[in-house]
């Protein structure tokens, strides 16, 4: 009897773990299924005509092609992707090498109040676009200072209202230049350089490596895995811009994708056509997917590394 208990244990366990598995893995399916479920409805309606898009029918149809050229051709949309991939590419590169630079100078650099000075940077995580909105609107949007006179008394009193600006609606730069600083980035770097010993840059400095061979020889180059996670969150969140777009930016051939859907909707419930519609999301989804793709492995380890420290 005491055998027959013995022998039957381990079975019994056996069976136990593969019953959790297949839970386990049923599980991880219906999450993969739910998250992935927005995706799937639009692909698969971006196959079917107005009608069928307008039906409770999940089936594929037989028009993707024709709706994919209609999203194409019946808008400005390549201007669109365009106008957003530069816009992407620029801030992506931009926010990356000033939070490296940052991080660096936080860590390597004797500054005064340097926790202070760390704080504040994380506390713009606090303030998203949408509180600044207005005030942004009004630096981006209106004229220079005329005279030197009036740039200097314009700095002189930052906190006071000014009626001066950038002059900087209509283009490329409204967009850019207002968020080439990410207080994420700067914390992403500074975490990772504080895992760096403090020995490498005394040795850099030792055989007579400046601040920016250091960050170019040592550690750009230990950073590839935090510097590639950053990037795919900087351009899709960049990519998904909608509403400051939108305010800033009057001219079609200056505006962005997420913008340009709206064009493809168009004013009358009647005419839209939906399938056309869905098409044009899945066009925008491409690049931002690719980019996810390029960069997948460096993303995954950039955070398993933040997770290990």
């Amino acid at each position: 009897m005491a055998a027959r208990t013995t022998h039957a244990a381990p079975a019994e366990r056996r069976v136990t773990r593969r019953r959790t598995r297949w839970l386990v893995h049923v599980g991880l399916i219906l999450s993969c299924l739910l998250v992935s479920g927005p995706i799937l409805f639009t692909l698969v309606k971006a196959t079917q005509t107005t009608v069928q898009v307008m039906s409770p029918s999940v089936i594929p149809g037989a028009e993707l092609w024709h709706n994919l050229k209609g999203a194409w051709t019946g808008s400005d949309f390549g201007i669109y992707t365009r106008n957003s991939l530069i816009i992407a590419l620029a801030v992506t590169f931009g926010k990356t090498l000033f939070s490296l630079m940052a991080g660096m100078a936080l860590v390597y650099f004797r500054i005064p109040f340097k926790p202070i000075v760390f704080g504040f940077i994380l506390l713009t995580l606090m303030m998203p676009t949408q509180v600044l909105i207005v005030g942004l609107f009004d630096l981006v949007s209106k004229h220079p200072p005329p005279t030197w006179a009036a740039l200097f008394s314009w700095i002189g009193h930052p906190l006071a209202p000014t009626p001066y600006g950038f002059n900087w609606s209509d283009s490329y730069w409204a967009i850019i230049v207002p968020f080439l600083a990410s207080a994420t980035g700067v914390f992403l770097f500074h975490q990772h350089f504080m895992s760096i010993p403090l020995s490498l840059a005394d040795a850099a400095k030792i055989d007579g490596a400046g601040p920016l061979r250091f960050l170019v020889s040592i550690l750009v180059p230990m950073s590839t895995n935090t510097i590639g996670a950053l990037a795919v969150i900087q351009f899709v969140y960049v990519w998904n811009q909608y509403l400051w777009p939108l305010v800033i930016i009057r001219r079609v051939n200056r505006q962005v994708v997420q913008v340009g859907l709206n064009t493809l909707i168009g004013t009358g419930v009647q005419d839209i056509q939906w399938g056309v519609v869905m098409a044009g999301a899945i066009l925008a989804l491409i690049p931002p997917l690719i980019v996810f793709m390029l960069l997948q492995e460096q993303f995954m380890r950039g955070f398993a590394l933040s997770a290990e420290k």
